[in-house]
């Protein structure tokens, strides 16, 4: 009997655990994540980050952490902010009259800048395809070899051992 009564106990639990966690995540955090889907931060509003994959980022409102892209582009246009780091892995960085970010940090993208833009830190562009394979190429080779290596390995063991004849 005893182990029933704690066996009930266990979806009260549950549904409190989730409750609780709903809760904790309802006023969470703004921020902005896509997958293929273009991010568009309007004026007068807020994110915390802005993450895109395979889509662009434009700002015209403020983004209080950091703005990252993977095989976009991130537009920062008039009045836009950026507290954070704005960070383009295979796209382009252009900052319009008025945008304010703290740094840029490019991997095989141009940036472009207006004269009225602001950058408060550094600028970093590994402008070029080279960077684009060495950063993403390079560990797909090394698992590639990791694999081979194993396959080597599985087959050398697996392979009966034949008698040497004289």
């Amino acid at each position: 009997m005893r182990f029933q009564l704690h066996f009930m106990r266990v979806p009260f639990y549950l549904v409190l655990l989730t409750l609780l966690s709903a809760a904790a995540f309802a006023d969470g955090s703004h921020d902005r994540t896509q997958f293929g889907r273009d991010i568009v931060i309007g004026p007068g509003e807020n994110a915390s980050d802005a993450t895109c994959f395979g889509c662009s980022v434009r700002i015209r409102g403020h983004v209080q952490g950091d703005a990252t892209v993977f095989g976009g582009s991130i537009v920062v246009e008039d009045q836009g902010e950026i507290n954070g780091d704005t960070t383009n892995f295979g796209g382009n960085v252009r900052l319009e009259r008025g945008a304010k970010v703290q740094s840029v940090s490019i991997f095989g993208g141009r940036f472009y800048r207006d004269d009225g833009a602001t950058v408060a830190g550094d600028v970093t562009n590994f402008g070029g395809s080279f960077w684009m394979v060495l950063i993403f190429g390079l560990p797909l080779v090394l698992l590639g070899a990791l694999i081979a290596l194993i396959v080597w390995l599985v087959r050398r063991l697996i392979r009966p051992n034949m008698p040497v004849t004289a």
